[in-house]
């Protein structure tokens, strides 16, 4: 498919895009596709699940064994809300038994629809039970299958032990879930499977050198090309006018942009400590307050303690297993929040602005960061089980500079240029969570992503577009670097901080 911004970015629950919310829309494909007539649905007995690779590594102290629990049960991570996955799991825990593919229909705007508000709770067909508990999983933590490391097989057996459905499935980072079935019926690898077009877009890209051109060619700014593309693969796959379905993805757009505030908002009030056993201290609260205190005026002076609040309280929020969203990871969901926030508080007019101009520059920014996140998910990856954390918070420093330039009044080949130097300060970044949680480093991590989005941008700015280093080159190595580190600092729990720092 042609890659759409609401691929990219997309309201998922945390604390892992690749390992929680990835998983349990695998499961949910499972249940759905493989088990999706009543015949199949009620010969089922029992459901195998075999995590391999990163995904048993890290995957209970990330959320994936729940997860995968979830989406048997016919879950949506895009609208399921963290209270009914608290009520379900205690459930689950309770009896030990999972309501393998109910059916649950939401009332009311689906997640990222137009105007969106989260789901309702939504109601549901009794499913088949079947006694399942996070016990029963496989796990192979040393197994890493050709395709992907964050790998895992769903076999469903009838009351004989006979196979009903089997099904391999690659959670590839962002969310992104692709099946054995899916590589194996376009004869292609799993980055060339999800990138076969779909539609016609007047403006195609897989490389910043083809943006580039687009960008000349047209006298457009990046955001207004992807814009181009996004009318026309929402015309392709829903029909309508131009206008039409520009006023539908701007909607869209503002939709991400009210669930990164309100993760943020909801992070500002939730005091204590972080779930899991490192018994991590909420800052968020305490550092609103003084924020306040230190700076009631919101003046320039204070902008790098600002982002940094607004990155950290995000990752909080993402690491309580909050509503977020996936840019393009959730390990790394907090930069983009965060730079977004210095463009709507501290851009041109952004002291004077009213809540109109603060959208548009809002629709500006993460259309442009988008276009920026097409480029690392065509050419490497996202993933920070595949390439290291340099492949998350790297990437999305890298879409953040790119947005902010461009809103701060930059050019195409500044834009460019903001998302190069972004990255190229990345490279070679490892994915070493201590105690699998993706709390430290993640959480500063993404504090100090966006400050260095910011100052890319600025550097940018300060020069005319022409740099050294390309941004396809930056992410070339960036991918061949990712191929070269050690498994072991690519979240698995195996290295780096992960082993070095001991647990109290």
């Amino acid at each position: 498919m042609t890659i759409s911004i609401f691929d990219l970015l997309r309201v998922g629950i945390g604390p892992s895009s690749s390992h929680t919310v990835g998983p349990m829309r695998a499961a949910r494909r499972f249940v759905t596709e493989q088990l999706g007539s009543p015949e199949a649905l009620a010969r089922t007995e029992t459901v195998q699940v075999d995590l391999y690779g990163s995904l048993s590594a890290t995957g209970r102290g990330h959320g994936t064994f729940t997860a995968v629990l979830l989406g048997l049960e016919g879950w949506d991570p895009e609208t399921i809300l963290p209270e009914q996955v608290d009520s379900r799991l205690a459930a689950m825990e309770a009896s030990g038994m999972v309501q393998l593919g109910a059916r649950r229909e939401h009332d009311g705007a689906e997640s990222g629809s137009a105007g969106g508000q989260p789901a309702q709770d939504p109601a549901q067909e009794a499913g088949r039970e079947t006694r399942l508990r996070v016990e029963d999983f496989i796990q192979r933590p040393l197994t890493v299958m050709d395709r992907h490391t964050n790998a895992m097989t769903l076999t469903a057996f009838d009351a004989e032990g006979g196979q009903v459905a089997k099904e391999i499935f690659y959670s590839i980072g962002g969310g992104f879930v692709l099946s054995e079935s899916d590589a194996v019926a376009s004869d292609a690898s799993l980055g060339e499977a999800l990138a076969t077009p779909d539609a016609e877009v007047p403006y195609p890209f897989t490389t910043a050198a083809q943006l580039m051109e687009h960008c000349a060619r047209s006298g457009l700014p990046v955001s207004r090309v992807m814009l181009a593309n996004e009318r026309a693969l929402h015309r392709a796959r829903h029909g309508g006018t131009a206008e039409a379905a520009e006023t539908e993805i701007t909607s869209k757009v503002l939709h991400l942009w009210q669930v990164m505030e309100e993760c943020k908002n909801s992070a500002l009030e939730r005091e204590g400590h972080l779930p899991g056993g490192l018994k991590v201290r909420r800052r968020a609260p305490d550092w609103h307050a003084r924020m306040w205190k230190d700076d009631p005026g919101r003046t320039h002076a204070y902008w790098q303690e600002w982002v940094n609040l607004v990155a950290l309280a995000v990752n909080e929020e993402n690491a309580s297993g909050g509503r977020v969203v996936t840019a393009p990871t959730n390990g790394a969901a907090g930069i983009i929040p965060a730079v977004g926030f210095y463009a709507t508080h501290y851009g041109p007019g952004a002291s004077y602005a009213g809540e109109e101009d603060r959208e548009d520059i809002a629709v500006r920014f993460l259309l442009t960061a988008a276009a920026i996140g097409v480029l690392y998910k065509e050419q490497a990856s996202i993933s920070g089980a595949e390439v290291g954390c340099q492949g998350e918070v790297g990437s999305a420093a890298s879409m953040a500079a790119a947005g902010l330039c461009e809103v701060l009044g930059g050019s195409a080949k500044q834009v460019e240029n903001a998302a190069e130097i972004a990255m190229e300060h990345n490279l070679g970044l490892t994915c070493d969570p201590i105690g699998g949680l993706v709390q430290v480093p993640c959480i500063e991590r993404n504090a100090m992503g966006a400050t260095k989005a910011v100052n890319a941008a600025r550097m940018a700015l300060m020069g005319d577009g022409d740099h050294r280093v390309s941004l396809d080159e930056v992410i070339v190595t960036m991918r061949e670097t990712g191929k070269d580190m050690s498994s072991k600092y690519k979240e698995t729990a195996l290295g780096g901080l992960a082993v070095n720092v001991v647990e109290c």
